[in-house]
């Protein structure tokens, strides 16, 4: 189908881009910006006037549940909720039941996903069997299948020789691999950052050495193998200070910071409420501080949900038997507005952290506005808002924002130039 999307702001971050202009489409391509090819003739257009264009949001960490939680989410309801926020690609961790270490399951996703047909969703591989740190997973042929990099999430490998040669393993096939830093030792039985609120509190505390313990050996497990590394879910300033660090020494590391870690502070959890019980914890305000400002200079280069939906039973428990995780994705752009409207960000780099910068990090095909590329576009209007929770299409509805007016309103998302998501 030709599609024509006139007169929007058209901010493109990989290439600097940012006028008004149009945008024409034709068989899932972006086939001129600017002024219609020779004999274009549009089937179908958008008058799309006042709204900003931009390439379809990368999601480097979605939880999409399936299979074996379907309770909590499904791939076609939480790729839906994805395309509501923005997002036209998004990863998945391999945290499923079975674990995601198979080729079997990693087809099982992306052929449900192409059925559901709301993103484009890229698997991560399992780095060990079952997440269990000890065996190497199949990487070779996770790759094969489709998994774009490998990752053990938060389950560490006790071993630190075993880790050293899985790494080895795979730098040889230039495969990325995902650290989330925590040492499970000093974060065990941890429910908060361990301050002054957790001791208010009377809550077991993770200290912010949980994660720069960790972060120190995987950066130089990196540096000794040479593996391509993908740094996720930073949560302190000592962190992120670190891959600073390392990315000053030529060290070619990236990294991730979930959105409500750039908004919220371990003072939210005053009234024990287990919307706010995330894993990594939410630190200080120095911290949050922190993480801002790596964002801003680019130390950070993608902001990702970390959307984890959850039945309504798994938050009602006291806190410390309430199950971790927030669903965000659907809200990933207008909460991500916030922080243009605090003066953090200005909007083209905002739209680099969401969508070029994580695209970048893990090589995936997406991210960008250009020219016989993919037709994955956001159009939103930033003078609008958000009544967070008003309609809602994600399984999991453990989302402190619910209620909150957010600037900023998804109009539409394409992809492949078809559209997926109408406001």
């Amino acid at each position: 189908m030709k599609l024509s999307i006139l007169g929007a702001r058209v901010i493109d971050p990989s290439s600097g881009l940012d006028q008004i202009t149009d945008i024409h489409v034709e068989a899932c391509k972006i086939v001129a910006l600017g002024a219609a090819p020779a004999g274009f003739t549009a089937v179908e257009t958008i008058d799309a006037q006042g709204l900003v264009a931009a390439p379809g949001l990368v999601d480097l960490n979605v939880a999409l549940r399936e299979p074996g939680y379907s309770r909590k989410g499904t791939i076609a309801s939480e790729t839906r909720a994805a395309a509501a926020g923005g997002v036209t690609s998004l990863c998945c961790p391999p945290k499923t039941k079975p674990v995601l270490d198979t080729s079997a399951v990693a087809e099982l996703i992306l052929d449900r996903a192409r059925e559901a047909g709301n993103t484009k969703v890229f698997p991560i591989g399992a780095l060990s069997k079952g997440l269990d740190g000890e065996q190497l997973a199949e990487l070779v042929a996770l790759r094969d299948a489709g998994c774009v990099a490998f990752g053990n999430g938060l389950e560490s490998f006790r071993n630190t020789r075993t880790l050293c040669r899985a790494l080895d393993y795979a730098a040889t096939f230039d495969l990325t691999v995902i650290f989330n830093s925590q040492d499970h030792d000093l974060a065990d039985g941890g429910l908060a950052h361990e301050g002054a609120t957790a001791s208010f509190l009377g809550l077991p505390g993770i200290p912010e050495t949980a994660e720069t313990v960790a972060l120190a050996r995987d950066l130089l497990l990196v540096e000794q193998t040479g593996v391509r590394a993908h740094f996720s879910q930073l949560t302190s300033a000592r962190g992120v200070a670190l891959i600073a660090q390392a990315q000053a020494r030529g060290l070619k590391v990236t990294a991730d910071v979930a959105l409500y870690q750039l908004i919220l502070t371990d003072e939210a959890l005053i009234d024990f409420s287990s919307l706010y019980h995330v894993q990594p914890p939410l630190r200080t305000r120095a911290d949050r501080d922190g993480l801002r400002e790596a964002v801003k200079s680019g130390v950070v280069s993608a902001i990702s949900s970390h959307h984890q939906p959850h039945e309504r039973d798994a938050k009602l428990a006291p806190f410390g038997a309430t199950e971790p995780g927030i669903s965000s994705v659907e809200l990933l752009l207008p909460l991500a507005m916030t922080l243009v409207e605090d003066g953090l960000l200005d909007l083209p780099t905002l739209l680099a952290r969401l969508s070029a910068g994580p695209a970048e990090a893990l090589r995936l095909p997406a991210g960008k506005l250009a020219v016989g590329g993919a037709a994955d576009i956001v159009l939103f209007d930033p003078k609008a808002s958000t009544v967070a929770g008003e309609s809602w299409l994600s399984k999991g509805e453990n989302c402190p924002f619910l209620g909150h007016s957010l600037p900023g309103v998804v109009r539409y998302t394409l992809v492949d130039g078809r559209i997926s998501h109408q406001a």
